[in-house]
C-alpha cells in the first residue's frame, strides 16, 4: 500500500514549515517533515512507499525545490518523489527535462500558493509539455474568503478537455470543500482523485455521489503528511468507505499500481546543465 500524498522538506527548514501548514490549518501537526519521520509513520501504518513532493511558489524556488527531490530519490527508495515546475522562471522547460533525464516522472503545482490560477493561459505551455510525459499533481481549492480559490474542479474539467493527453491527480477529492463541483465537472472523467484532508470533513453523501460515479481504481489514498498521520488517515478512510458500502481494497491497492508507473532507474546528473 502507497501513501500518495506526503509532503517532504529539506532538514532544515522542516519543524518550521511544518509548524506553519499546521497553524494554517488550526491543528497540531502530526510530523516534523523529514524524510526520516515520514518513513517511521510509513511503517507504522504499514505503508511501502510514499509519493512525496514541494511545490515552487516562486520562479526562484524552481531549482532548489527539484535539487531537494532528486537528491531525496536518492537517498530513499520509499519514497517517490514529484518535481515541480513555476511557468514565471525562464528556464522551467530545461528542468523538465533534468527531470525526466534522472526518472522523475511527476509534478506538483499549488496555484493558491503560487498565486497563478489553475485557468491562467501561463500554464498553457506547461500542460503541453507535460502531456505523455509527467503525472501532475494539482492541489485542489479550498474555498476562501467570499467563495474564492485559484483551483477549481470546473477550471480543470476545461484543461482536460483541451489537453486530452495530460495525466493528473487532483487532490482534495477533486478540491477541498467544492466537492458538489466536483461530482458536477471531475468525476467521471479520465483523471486520479486523492482522499488528502478529506476523512472527517467531506459529507458522506457527497464522497459516496462521487464514487459512485468516478472509476474506484482512479481514487486514491493519500494522507497529507506532515498535518496527519498517514495510520490514522487510513483508518479513517477505512471507516468511511465501510459506511457508504464501498470494499476498502477498492481504494487501497489503487497507489501501488501508480507508484510503479513512477518509479524507475538511474541517477544520471543530478545538477542543472551550466548556465541553467
Amino acid at each position: 500500500m502507497v501513501d500518495c500524498h506526503a509532503h517532504v522538506f529539506p532538514p532544515k527548514i522542516a519543524p518550521k514549515l511544518a509548524a506553519a501548514i499546521g497553524r494554517e490549518f488550526g491543528t497540531r501537526p502530526a510530523g516534523d517533515g523529514s524524510a526520516e519521520d515520514l518513513l517511521k509513520h510509513l511503517d507504522r501504518a504499514g505503508l511501502s512507499h510514499a509519493l512525496c513532493f514541494t511545490a515552487a511558489l516562486r520562479p526562484d524556488q524552481l531549482i532548489p525545490a527539484n535539487s531537494w527531490m532528486l537528491s531525496l530519490r536518492r537517498a530513499h527508495s520509499r519514497l517517490i518523489p514529484l518535481g515541480t515546475v513555476h511557468p514565471g522562471h525562464p528556464s522551467w522547460e530545461a528542468e523538465l527535462d533534468r527531470l525526466e533525464r534522472n526518472g522523475i516522472r511527476g509534478l506538483k503545482i499549488h496555484p493558491d500558493l503560487c498565486g497563478i490560477a489553475l485557468d491562467s493561459p501561463r500554464w498553457n505551455p506547461v500542460w503541453e509539455a507535460a502531456q505523455g510525459r509527467f503525472l501532475m499533481m494539482i492541489h485542489m481549492g479550498p474555498i476562501k474568503k467570499a467563495g474564492a480559490t485559484l483551483s477549481r474542479p470546473r477550471d480543470l474539467a476545461l484543461i482536460l478537455k483541451r489537453f486530452p493527453g495530460l495525466a493528473v491527480i487532483a487532490a482534495h477529492l477533486g478540491g477541498l470543500y467544492l466537492w458538489e463541483e466536483t461530482l458536477a465537472h471531475l468525476a467521471g472523467l479520465d483523471l486520479y482523485m486523492d482522499t488528502s484532508c478529506c476523512p472527517g470533513v467531506v459529507p458522506e453523501p457527497a464522497f459516496a455521489a462521487i464514487l459512485k460515479r468516478h472509476d474506484p481504481e482512479r481514487i486514491l489514498f493519500g494522507s497529507d503528511y506532515p498535518l496527519f498521520a498517514p495510520d490514522e488517515q487510513q483508518a479513517a478512510l477505512g471507516r468511511l468507505l465501510a459506511r457508504i458500502g464501498m470494499p476498502c481494497e477498492k481504494v487501497f491497492r489503487n497507489g501501488a499500481s501508480l507508484a510503479r508507473r513512477l518509479q524507475t532507474d538511474g541517477f544520471p546528473d543530478l545538477a542543472p546543465p551550466p548556465g541553467h
